[in-house]
């Protein structure tokens, strides 16, 4: 059963802390009460997207219990999230700082806003993993080894399921979403093709470019599930 509304301004758990940011912010994580994790969610790698970490915390506060075989990182950026920027404090893009095996050094860019040519430039990091947030995540995944990973981003409106999962099917279809493979599945340096390097299917939740109170009622709804059941939601 979900909390009731009024208890919803807390969690139920403590998170676990591993590792910490650049700023020595805590990188926490929500454990399921079972040692066992079949889906790992993930939010907020770009700092700039505070909506993701918003809808996947109300999800999480809205439980009466920890999840079910299911992990949670609410902010996987927390410098980031805190300054308002897409990189980590040091000018990092962390989602081009994982060890795949076509990381590169090349400065990388992003759009200034949706629909803008403009292009904001950050770096990829020294070298992979240079970045604490990205290998602190990187040992979660190695350590918990889970069947599918879910990353939220946004602002694409869209399923991002190069593996064809189950899980981005169901994604999909609730949200009413377009399930498809982004052009750029081998982007360097990525999380999801470092997953891919080593045999984890990653399924790319992008919330559509829409105010958080218009995507309350139909993405909030499928993170609850996902928390209640896991992988079988």
């Amino acid at each position: 059963m979900p909390r009731s509304m009024a208890r919803r301004g807390t969690f139920v758990s403590k998170p676990e802390i591993y590792g910490y940011s650049v700023e020595g912010a805590p990188l926490q994580i929500w454990y399921p009460a079972q040692s066992r994790v079949d889906l790992l969610i993930f939010a907020g790698i770009h700092g700039e997207e505070s909506d993701t970490t918003i809808l996947l915390s109300r999800a999480l506060r809205a439980m009466s219990h920890q999840p079910y075989r299911c992990a949670v990182i609410l902010c996987a950026n927390p410098d980031g999230a805190r300054h308002g920027t897409r990189a980590n404090a040091n000018g990092v893009d962390l989602n081009r700082n994982f060890p795949s095996r076509n990381w590169r050094p090349d400065p990388v860019t992003h759009r200034w806003s949706v629909g803008s040519d403009s292009r904001v430039q950050l770096s990829p990091g020294e070298a992979p993993c240079s970045e604490p947030e990205a290998a602190a995540l990187s040992r979660v995944v190695e350590d918990l080894k889970p069947e599918c990973i879910l990353s939220i981003h946004s602002p694409l409106g869209l399923v991002d399921d190069p593996e064809n999962t189950a899980l981005g099917g169901m994604l999909a279809a609730r949200s009413a979403l377009p399930r498809t493979v982004l052009p750029n599945e081998d982007t360097p340096g990525s999380f999801g093709s470092w997953t891919r390097d080593i045999g984890l299917a990653t399924v790319t939740y992008e919330l559509p470019n829409e105010s958080i109170w218009d995507m309350l009622p139909v993405h909030l709804p499928i993170l609850q599930d996902l928390l209640e059941r896991g992988c079988d939601a």
